[in-house]
């Protein structure tokens, strides 16, 4: 079993920063794919960023790429994602997810924090 909390959601404007924490426990963390994902009101959760489990392999969707980055600190079993030009479509709840596999990573996660905030306003 994987428990995973995030943190670090909130309010900002356009082109504002906000990063994302999600502290992870059970388990070999560095054994672990870990992702973000997110959730816009009224739609259906959407993958956004994932790690391999060194870090030496991230994948992003097309929406953040260029703006999102997904690291890990696999010695404080932490992921984060740093969001830089944060735009109003960014507005979601955005959850952590552990798998096994990049693959897997893309479409799912095994294992969910609860979830956190992120507004976006114009």
């Amino acid at each position: 079993q994987v428990q995973l909390v995030e943190s670090g959601g909130g309010s900002v404007q356009t082109g504002g920063s906000l990063r994302l924490s999600c502290a992870a426990s059970g388990g070999t963390f560095s054994s672990w794919v870990m992702g973000w994902f997110r959730q816009p009101p009224g739609k259906e959760r959407e993958f956004v960023a994932a790690s391999s489990g060194s870090g030496g392999s991230t994948r992003y969707a097309d929406s953040v790429k260029g703006r999102f980055t997904i690291t890990r600190d696999n010695a404080k079993n932490t992921v984060y994602l740093q969001m830089n030009g944060l735009k109003p479509e960014d507005t979601a709840v955005y959850y952590c997810a552990a798998t096994r596999t990049m693959t897997r990573m893309a479409l799912t996660g095994d294992y969910w924090g609860q979830g956190t905030q992120v507004t976006v306003s114009s």
